[in-house]
């Protein structure tokens, strides 16, 4: 929308509450117009309104079309970063039950601490998935 055209859609409603809150204070309300002066109703002022809120949406939806093109490849960039990170985020776990899984590697099938070994595979499973399909993701956007 030009700016002309926003510039003048609003100016009209303002002219046009501003002679009505006018007429209010000074007490013309009731009264009749001089010859010369136009009686302002409330479709006038309504239409004002009307047209003074479509420009505004149109202002509104210009203004964000062209702040999304802005931002656009920087949300592209950040959805890499953000997958890059959490791929981080998900291989600490791997570090740290791998060790664990390591230091109990010898009772993998019915040692004391199977358990333990069992649980720390499949944390190690779960997160090492998580973790390569994370930074698989960002390699590929």
């Amino acid at each position: 929308m030009k700016p002309k055209t926003v510039g003048r859609v609003l100016g009209i409603g303002l002219r046009v509450a501003g002679r009505v809150a006018g007429e209010r204070m000074a007490g013309q309300g009731g009264r009749q117009a001089a010859p010369n002066q136009r009686v302002v109703g409330a479709a006038d002022v309504s239409a004002a309104a009307s047209r003074a809120r479509q420009a505004a949406g149109r202002a509104s939806r210009g203004l964000g079309r062209g702040v999304g093109g802005f931002l656009r490849p920087f949300g592209r960039v950040g959805r890499i970063v953000w997958l890059e990170v959490a791929g981080v985020f998900f291989l600490l776990p791997v570090l740290v039950f791998g060790a664990w899984m390591w230091r109990e590697r010898a009772s993998w099938a019915h040692g004391a601490d199977h358990r333990t070994f069992v649980a720390s595979a499949v944390i190690v499973a779960v997160f090492l998935y998580l973790g390569v399909t994370s930074f698989w993701r960002a390699w590929r956007k």
